[in-house]
């Protein structure tokens, strides 16, 4: 397939062409220019949901399926999405090289051998032993014999890795807007279990479970990268207790609930996440105790598990979102699975934050 095609195919897949405009004249006793007037504008309206079904003459439409099958979906349009994501990728650096080989008066075979196949190096003696060492057992011959081959295939290797990050250079240049957006999945969020700007431009939606050594770990990461960007992102926490493989959790999930009708949710939240080996009862009472909890009130709220249905709320919406464990994350309803390192949150944070509103 040409690449001109592939592109094509691409941007047909990605967008949607549903804006309207309709331009009316009003009448008056006087006949006027029409450059005289201006259009009337018209607000682009969202297409009806389509209709999939009617039970006694009551629609269900696209709309009401969402809900229930966008967990199943996620994993699906996220194949999908990096599919095009790398065919958009090569696309782009395939044109950045064309434009400049085109400025140069070169072809771009003559533009990648002038600028990069001619710069890279021979492999040296150090490096040939070392992918021989690698590859002494699949090769099973000796190292003088396949002297010659392991240079040709380095070299070949070299030249390509070059290439590419010429490419990418290119890229870094070039005036390049990708309008391609991954899939996201809207989530909500409860106001009163909120770190940072509540009307961030970035949210961060987090699912967990306070006796997940993995929950545990990535608390770092997202303290630090609210530290970063104290306006712009926030995070809201919500309980996705794994009560198969983690007896206590259900109970720290009552138990920052609880502190969080005395204003000390993120207080014991934190200390609960600092001290994951000890939330059985006598364990979150002496935590409410260091954070400054009316132990009572907190002692009495916890027994009577009273927010049972509303953690059992979240962990349903987790797994209706596709959440298959925890933590759980959407940045802006772009899923993230995992504790992943920091990077991996800045980075899909900057894409966010340059995003048109």
């Amino acid at each position: 397939m040409k690449a001109s095609q592939l592109l094509l195919g691409i941007v047909c897949a990605s967008l949607f062409l549903t804006n309207c405009v309709a331009q009316t004249l009003k009448k008056s006793k006087a006949p006027e220019k029409a450059a005289d007037k201006a259009p009337e504008k018209t607000v682009p309206t969202k297409p009806a949901a389509a209709d999939l079904a009617t039970v006694d003459d009551q629609k269900i439409t696209e709309d009401d399926l969402a809900p229930l099958v966008a967990g199943q979906l996620r994993p699906l349009r996220e194949q999908e999405y990096q599919v095009k994501k790398r065919a958009l990728d090569s696309l782009i650096s395939q044109k950045v090289v064309e434009a400049e080989a085109k400025k140069k008066g070169l072809t771009t075979e003559r533009l990648y051998e002038q600028e990069v196949d001619s710069k890279v190096t021979e492999p040296t003696d150090v490096e040939l032993n070392a992918v021989y060492a690698v590859q002494r057992e699949q090769l099973n011959r000796p190292f003088e014999e396949v002297k010659a081959q392991l240079i040709q295939t380095l070299k070949t290797a070299k030249i390509q890795q070059a290439r590419k990050e010429y490419a990418a250079h290119l890229r870094e240049q070039a005036r390049v807007a990708v309008l391609l957006s991954p899939p996201r999945v809207q989530v909500g969020f409860d106001p009163a279990r909120v770190r940072g700007n509540p009307k961030a431009k970035v949210m961060i939606v987090e699912f967990s479970d306070f006796q997940c050594p993995f929950c545990g770990q990535v608390q770092g990461t997202l303290k630090s990268v609210l530290a970063k960007h104290q306006d712009t992102v926030a995070l809201a926490f919500r309980d996705m207790p794994v009560t198969q493989i983690h007896p206590m959790a259900m109970g720290a999930a009552e138990a920052s609930r609880c502190a969080g009708e005395q204003g000390k949710f993120w207080e014991l939240h934190d200390l609960m996440f600092a001290e994951q080996s000890t939330l059985d009862k006598n364990g979150l009472l002496a935590k409410a105790q260091k954070v400054g909890l009316d132990t009572k009130q907190f002692e009495t709220c916890i027994t009577a598990e009273k927010y049972k249905d509303q953690i059992q709320q979240d962990s349903q919406e987790a797994v209706r979102a596709g959440v298959s464990g925890t933590p759980g994350f959407f940045i802006n309803g772009v899923f993230i699975s995992g504790a992943q390192p920091e990077a991996t949150f800045e980075k899909l944070i900057q894409e966010q934050l340059v995003a048109r509103p």
